[in-house]
């Protein structure tokens, strides 16, 4: 089994769910939920990053290992980056970056996105994705593609419909065809699946990392490890995992689920 920690970046700060972290599910915290599947997974350690006292006390209480950041971090990876430094985990770590807010995502996820870091040696990031069968989702800006190279590293990340078909899909976007799958056999548009792992190296190099134009122009932070030539492998998967919780309507989704799921 390859070794990896899991961490899992989990802020109480949230526009559309207030204090989404803390969310009750089945008698325990989301990020505590979120923190089981990340154990099932097989990793090592499983450590929760968090900037709330809040957040920290409740994941305590779980048993679940807990490091209280600053509060000023930019985005979720560099909490990351300061919760490696501070664990102290050597540069050929590899860390999976677990959201807090994805309480069923499959534990064989995880542990396939590490693997395909520790088998991709020249590469520093891992992510994952799955091809995209409906129109809407691949003309909707919400939903970012991927397109791989054929060694499968990620060529480009864009919330536009990539690749495009010149032929098949002439007539954009007045006309479309009624099928995206029979459109685009050849190379059918991949969803990007928002689950990385690092080695830490790069997490230490992340924060000195100029942005780039095109991590600006499509607000897509990945966008800035391939701008500054890092190479990112792509785990291609058939199925889209269960989606993460946003609104209130998806907590109540996973709420059911797992009360179908005698959990």
């Amino acid at each position: 089994m390859t070794s990896f920690v899991a961490l899992i970046p989990a802020r109480l700060a949230s526009t559309r769910l207030p204090e989404k972290p803390l969310a009750d599910i089945g008698g325990r915290p989301m990020v505590v939920r979120v923190a089981e599947r990340a154990r099932a997974s097989g990793a090592q350690r499983v450590v929760v990053a968090t900037d709330s006292p809040r957040i920290e006390e409740a994941v305590r209480a779980h048993g679940v290992e807990v490091l209280l950041t600053r509060p000023d971090h930019p985005s979720g990876t560099d909490r990351l980056a300061e919760a490696a430094q501070r664990l102290g985990l050597a540069d050929e770590t590899i860390v999976v970056n677990v959201q807090g807010d994805e309480p069923l995502i499959p534990p064989s996820l995880v542990s396939d996105v590490a693997a395909l870091l520790a088998r991709e040696t020249d590469c520093a990031i891992a992510t994952a994705a799955h091809p995209i069968d409906a129109l809407a989702d691949y003309l909707n800006p919400n939903v970012v593609k991927v397109v791989t190279d054929a060694n499968g590293r990620a060529a480009y990340f864009s919330r536009a419909p990539i690749p495009f078909d010149r032929d098949r899909l002439a007539g954009f976007p007045a006309r479309m065809p009624d099928s995206l799958s029979r459109a685009m056999v050849a190379a059918p548009p991949l969803r990007h699946i928002g689950l990385y792992a690092y080695r830490v190296a790069f997490l230490h190099a992340y924060p000195r990392l100029a942005r780039s134009p095109l991590e600006v122009l499509e607000s897509l932070e990945q966008l800035r490890a391939l701008w500054h030539g890092y190479r990112i492998a792509v785990l291609v998967t058939p199925h889209a995992p269960p989606p993460g919780v946003d609104t209130a309507e998806d907590l109540e989704r996973v709420r059911a689920g797992l009360t179908d799921a005698g959990l």
